[in-house]
């Protein structure tokens, strides 16, 4: 047998992944058979290169099909049971570590049950989860503090099982591994809820392989502080960003956003779980794999937080979090929307907040949401604002929010490189001099706020302001003062700044005369009419994404951008020939260059 380029046939598998097209290969059984197609046809393996990917592919195969309960079954040799795994026996491989209970002890009998609970639902061999004597890791070194918990790494000198021999009838070590271990306070205190939700989570890691795999649980002798053994990561999304942002283009953005969102789906769907703590450090990257991975699912908090408190980074918790009320499916997508927002910027959200938490959750409750950064495609944005909605029951659940995301990725995965390598962000830099994360503002902790109104949107109740905002326009006489304008009212409806105009259209300007009324309310009028063509100008829901109309639609913009323009020049003139001694607020400003979104707004699907 050749070498193996592990890369390679990683790369390979990752790449045939994003080709599926889940409407056409909705099973599981059709989407294994498209992969193994796919690797078969890839002419960058060798032969023994493409039998490591396909040996790869029907390890996850058969854990979906005893997950699932569905495939072709065959009797085992060893057991005489029906089993529906082709390179082992479930049901071996089960009964093998129910005959090992009697070895091992946790010293504690809720996580004795924990860990039994879980290895007698084992899926595959080398997702097993056990306990695991200290004395079994090595070089154990500090690495940093989160919120309530130390983090270290160490090697485990056995290493995780790593497959099941047939012959032997007994499980395989891969050997000394690197991994992580995360320690748990206060486990000894901790009530029955929190360790019904570890085991979970806990079985939740052993099936999905879009979480960080736990391998179990050990005991630092040291300080009897119970501690998980985990898989270690190259980087968190956040450390990624900071690092890649301005080499990645929408196509790549896209897809880590469609990763995390996927993983988001088999946990709300599948799982039926919450994850109550999403934040861009729980987000991690693996090389090897190359792939996103959701970590800190269920041991994200305390074992003995208050039930009025919260827990977690206050810049992605949901606005009715923040007011006490319990965490749902919604609040993670409104945490889903806050990652998207960091994956278009660069930067995690409120990074610059100057305040402290309390004035970041007021804020937050009224609206204020990280203002959208410039070309971000329309489609992405639209998403992104939908999910977070103050109103939780208008934010997408995570089955049409992947729906969405698979069809914009599916879209931006079939350009080319030449073409989206033009959308690489080399004219955003991230702000040096502000560039230094607020470890106070992004570290999870405790919150607890009292007497906070409901949460609502920026622009509820406000209108007559937009309005305002288009007088400004019509007064604007050149493309620059226009390019102000949109940008002064970006910012009031993102709350970005304290931006408030007089709810009495005559303090707008003091000398008014009442003739001048008449006069302003035509002018109203006809913002009116204008923000009417603007509607027109939105592309609204349909049954379809018609992806392919992209550079038509942006052709057309240009024209109707053009058009529109003319038409409100047209008016201004009128308005100015009508109206005598008008003394409206001037505005000065520099001369701005003509910057548009790099992507127009596509139709989106309604039905889902």
């Amino acid at each position: 047998m050749t070498d193996i380029r592990e890369e390679l046939v990683t790369a390979a598998l990752a790449r045939s992944l994003t080709l599926i097209n889940y409407r056409v290969h909705n099973d599981m059984h059709k989407q294994y058979e498209f992969i193994r197609q796919t690797i078969l046809a890839d002419n960058s393996l060798t032969k023994d290169e493409k039998i490591e990917a396909i040996k790869s592919l029907t390890k996850n195969y058969d854990r979906d099909k005893i997950l699932k309960n569905s495939g072709t079954r065959r009797i085992c040799e060893n057991c005489k049971q029906e089993c529906l795994a082709t390179l082992y026996c479930e049901f071996c491989v089960r009964n093998h570590l129910k005959s090992n209970f009697l070895n091992w002890t946790t010293k504690n009998d809720v996580l004795d049950d924990l860990i039994q609970k879980c290895q007698t639902e084992t899926l595959w061999p080398n997702h097993i989860i056990e306990w695991i004597p200290y004395n079994k890791l090595k070089n154990i070194k500090f690495l940093t503090k989160g919120g309530f918990s130390d983090i270290y790494k160490a090697i485990w000198i056995d290493g995780k099982y790593e497959e099941w021999d047939i012959n032997k009838r007994q499980l395989i070590r891969c050997g000394e591994q690197n991994v992580i271990l995360k320690s748990l306070k206060n486990v000894e205190s901790a009530n029955r809820s929190w360790f019904d939700e570890a085991k979970s989570h806990l079985t939740i890691s052993n099936k999905r392989t879009s979480i960080v795999q736990c391998y179990g649980l050990t005991q630092n002798i040291s300080n009897g502080d119970y501690m998980l053994v985990m898989d270690i990561m190259d980087m968190n999304l956040r450390e990624y960003l900071q690092r890649y942002h301005n080499q990645l283009t929408w196509k790549e953005r896209i897809n880590i956003t469609f990763e995390i969102i996927r993983a988001f789906y088999f946990i709300h769907i599948k799982e039926n779980t919450i994850h109550k703590d999403l934040h861009s450090g729980n987000i991690l990257y693996s090389q090897l794999n190359s792939g996103w991975f959701i970590s800190d699912l269920g041991f994200c908090g305390p074992a003995n937080k208050l039930s009025k408190s919260i827990y977690g980074i206050l810049p992605y918790i949901a606005p009715e979090v923040i007011n006490r009320k319990q965490y749902t499916f919604k609040s993670d997508i409104y945490s889903i929307a806050m990652l998207m927002w960091e994956i278009s910027s660069g930067q995690p959200p409120f990074m610059n907040y100057k305040y402290d938490d309390s004035n970041l959750a007021i804020d937050v409750i009224n609206g204020m949401r990280p203002k959208i950064v410039l070309g971000t495609p329309i489609e992405y944005k639209n998403l992104m604002e939908k999910c977070w909605d103050a109103d939780p029951s208008k934010r997408p659940d995570i089955y049409i929010l992947w729906n969405k995301i698979q069809r914009m990725n599916l879209y931006y995965q079939s350009m080319t490189h030449e073409s989206s390598q033009s959308e690489i962000y080399s004219n955003f830099e991230l702000d040096k001099a502000n560039s230094s994360i607020n470890s106070r503002l992004f570290t999870s902790k405790i919150h607890q706020f009292e007497n906070l109104s409901e949460p609502r949107n920026a622009t509820e109740g406000n209108i007559h302001n937009t309005y305002l905002f288009f007088i400004l326009l019509f007064k604007a006489m050149d493309r620059a003062m226009i390019v102000l304008v949109y940008e002064l009212q970006a910012f009031y409806d993102s709350k970005f700044y304290d931006f408030n105009i007089p709810n009495n259209i005559d303090d707008f300007d003091k000398s008014n005369s009442q003739n001048n009324a008449s006069e302003l309310n035509s002018i109203i009028k006809g913002c009116k009419e204008l923000s009417k063509t603007f509607e027109n100008l939105q592309i609204k829901d349909d049954s379809t994404i018609d992806y392919e109309k992209e550079s038509i639609q942006q052709t057309t913009n240009n024209h109707e951008k053009e058009s529109i323009k003319q038409t409100t020049n047209n008016h201004v003139k009128e308005s100015i020939k009508q109206t005598k001694g008008s003394n409206m607020a001037s505005i000065n400003t520099k001369n701005e260059k003509d910057e548009t979104y790099g992507n127009q707004n596509h139709s989106e699907e309604q039905k889902e």
